[in-house]
């Protein structure tokens, strides 16, 4: 047993650790098996949500796809695609950015899973594009509320449960963005570095509850994020005064208009890494992964930034919490 998880068992997360599945090399070789998780995830009428419900039944997952707006095209196609292939996949409702909906479909899905939710998979969002001068209070508010508060309304509703467990799991989509900064990307860096504090301090907070959590960071990929991210952001430039637009030309004359061209990586990378990391033992899942074929810049700062928070307060009475995530 690694010292890793001894630690955990220290702070009380012994019945999780106890648990732990058998981890080879033999297995690390296959498709992970997910046999018996119960996995809830949002947004997903397209992008990592989608293709993701999809690869988790597929490996054994009982799948718990929500989404906003329903009834609507996407759900019925997802669940048409469950019942083909015979994939456990139920569809519920939440718009992460209502209070009522996600308390509403949190419970609708406990009970699809029998009282249980193994795995919560924080993807949705959203981008807008553009100078931050030209970010007004509408769209910075509809940014925040869906990629900071729509995961922390998930994550308080989620919680609860596994913390009766003992065990579970969380996943924030985050991306490279959430540790680099890219002009004339409007508030986006901004929610994902938020996103990144809001996880890593929940992983410390949850080690003596048994609840792992890691926060996916991936790179571009040719998802249904640019059409969404350019209906936003062409609304946004509408009804933004020409000064504001006319100060920064280069950052506003391709707002509404990205297309994602020359992004060919599968956006099944991320399902996937997702699949291996819940398929390891509790209290051996790594805090971040970096997920894309090609470069991958955010992994110097994840090193630096792990390293610096142990040093920091590794010798503090904190000190297991740190260690126990970082090791």
């Amino acid at each position: 047993m690694s010292a890793k998880m001894n630690r955990r068992q220290m702070l009380g997360a012994s019945a999780a650790a106890a648990t732990a599945p058998a981890f080879t090399s033999a297995a690390l070789a296959q498709e992970p098996q997910l046999s018996g998780k119960v996995i809830l995830i949002t947004g997903a009428s397209s992008g990592f949500g989608y293709v993701g419900a999809l690869y988790y039944a597929r490996r054994g997952a009982k799948v718990i796809a929500s989404m906003r707006g329903l009834p609507r095209r996407e759900a019925t196609q997802l669940l048409d695609e469950a019942r083909r292939d015979e994939l456990d996949i139920s569809v519920v409702e939440i718009d992460v950015t209502s209070d009522g909906s996600v308390d509403t479909g949190v419970q609708e899905a406990l009970k699809i899973g029998g009282g249980r939710i193994d795995v919560l998979v924080n993807n949705a969002g959203i981008g807008i594009t553009g100078p931050v001068e030209v970010q007004d209070m509408a769209a910075t508010q509809l940014i925040f509320d869906t990629n900071v508060f729509g995961c922390h309304r998930m994550v308080r509703a989620v919680v609860p449960a596994m913390r009766d467990q003992k065990s579970g799991q969380i996943f924030q989509i985050s991306s490279q963005l959430g540790r680099l900064v890219v002009p004339g990307g409007g508030h986006y860096s901004a929610t994902k570095f938020a996103l990144e504090a809001m996880g890593e301090q929940l992983a410390y907070e949850l080690v003596p509850l048994g609840v792992d959590v890691t926060i996916i960071q991936p790179g571009g990929y040719p998802t249904r994020v640019w059409v969404n991210r350019n209906a936003l952001t062409a609304a946004l430039k509408e009804r933004t005064d020409a000064g504001r637009i006319d100060a920064y030309p280069a950052f506003t004359a391709g707002m509404g208009r990205e297309d994602g061209s020359g992004r060919s990586a599968d956006p099944l990378d991320v399902p996937r890494a997702i699949a291996e990391i819940i398929a390891m033992p509790p209290g051996q899942r790594p805090l971040r992964r970096a997920v894309h074929p090609g470069p991958r810049p955010q992994e110097p700062i994840n090193k630096v930034s792990a390293e610096v928070q142990v040093a920091w307060l590794g010798a503090t009475a904190l000190g297991p919490l740190l260690k126990a995530v970082h090791d």
